[in-house]
């Protein structure tokens, strides 16, 4: 009976203890990249692990230069997001790291991909990104101007609570390749591009690309979340370019909320409330030089 009785209180004990450790959300910072001011990868990952410090529950790391140096750390991870450059140097395309985070991603860990990192080669990359977080950017297809879009109204979800229309001038991305099927996907971020944004001059390739300038008058969508078939979650971001844009209160919560929903943690009524200061907002940024 004694060890009847030592069996159960071990094993509630060590319930208790599982339901009490932390979601471990990983931020995974970009080598420098463009002119000071913009693409500040790890500052602004710096920058959000500040605002989530006392966040009950929530342990937050950060890493340099796109990857662990020790990718053991990524095994117990919650969440991972990644706010790099793109394209065929996105970090998580490189070597085997696909398969890595298919792994993760195939235990419910969650993922997340701001500003270029959204962009991938089409292909494998591009299937990878429609299974992780349910779209991603195409080279000549989707299109990336620099402009200011409404964002008026959000839908009703755990990653908008506390989030107030806001309006920031950046180089929002859209026209995404999803999905065929939108499976698990929810439009976070929407808004109208005024003609003159569909017409161009985009930021690279210019363009303008007809098939972009043939859907005047639609909503296009700056953010989304998904939810996998896994019970994992997903979310993608295209704003991010300019590193000043992480001061503005709504522009941060909301991708502050979206990195706790993918770790699963309760996102608060109110959303994540932090604030960040001008001096906050000079501090790690990369050695680039001064803006010309």
């Amino acid at each position: 009976m004694k060890r009847l009785l030592t069996l159960v209180f071990t094993v509630l004990l060590s319930a208790n203890l599982l339901a009490l450790e932390d979601k471990k959300i990983v931020l995974l910072a970009g080598r420098p990249s463009h002119g000071p001011g913009d693409h500040e990868f790890n500052a602004g990952c710096m920058l959000l692990q500040k605002c989530l410090e006392n966040m009950p529950g929530v342990q937050v790391e950060v890493h340099k230069m796109g990857w662990p140096k020790d990718i053991s750390t990524l095994d117990s991870a919650d969440a991972i997001l990644i706010y790099a450059d793109g394209g065929n140097g996105h970090p998580a395309i490189q070597e085997d790291r696909m398969k890595l985070i298919d792994r993760l991603a195939e235990k419910g860990v969650g993922i997340g991909c701001a500003h270029y990192g959204v962009e991938v080669p089409k292909g494998d990359p591009g299937e990878a990104m429609h299974r992780w977080i349910g779209g991603y950017y195409e080279h000549q297809f989707s299109v990336n101007p620099m402009w200011s879009p409404d964002f008026l109204s959000f839908p009703q979800h755990p990653v908008t609570r506390g989030v107030k229309p806001f309006k920031v001038k950046d180089e929002w991305y859209f026209n995404m390749r999803w999905r065929s099927d939108m499976d698990g996907i929810t439009p976070i971020l929407t808004a109208s591009p005024a003609d003159d944004v569909r017409d161009g001059p985009y930021v690279w390739p210019k363009g303008p690309y007809p098939h972009i300038k043939e859907d005047k008058g639609r909503k296009e969508t700056m953010m989304w979340v998904r939810e996998r078939p896994d019970g994992g979650r997903g979310f993608g971001f295209t704003g991010g370019h300019h590193h000043v844009n992480w001061g503005n209160d709504d522009f941060r919560k909301v991708v502050l909320n979206a990195l706790l929903w993918i770790a699963k943690v309760e996102v608060p009524p109110q959303g994540v409330v932090s604030f960040i200061s001008e001096e906050d907002l000079s501090k790690n940024l990369d050695p680039k030089g001064k803006r010309k």
